[in-house]
């Protein structure tokens, strides 16, 4: 018998403890997945529950690095540019240095949705 999986208890909605509906739509998540590629074309359902833990993730960080900058600033709102900062100020994040550099591209390409080519 094949036992579970590091990612069964995301799969199940063990390890946030939720078995409902998951914070992010999975569908536009999949939408998302399907967009990525001419060669996608197939996409089982556990993987944007995967995605979806993924993002949940990797905005929790993202939130967390922001409000840092935010209090240091003396300020008890989060800002447009705290985001930009914490992103500038972390290498992990070094892939959406083009997105936030320029002030109104964030507003501007929420519709377009064209990959972002950085190069180095």
């Amino acid at each position: 018998m094949r036992q579970a999986g590091t990612y069964s208890g995301i799969v199940n909605g063990g390890m946030s403890g939720r078995t409902g509906p998951h914070l992010l739509p999975l569908a536009r998540i999949k939408k998302i997945m399907k967009r990525s590629g001419e060669d996608v074309k197939m996409i089982s359902g556990e993987a944007p529950i995967i995605f979806s833990k993924a993002c949940e993730l990797f905005i929790e960080e993202l939130t967390k690095r922001s409000w840092m900058v935010t209090v240091q600033g003396k300020r008890r709102t989060l800002h447009k540019e705290d985001v930009a900062s914490a992103v500038i100020a972390t290498d992990i994040f070094d892939f959406l240095v083009n997105v936030v550099s320029d002030s109104g591209s964030i507003a501007n390409d929420s519709d377009d949705h064209t990959p972002v080519v950085m190069e180095r």
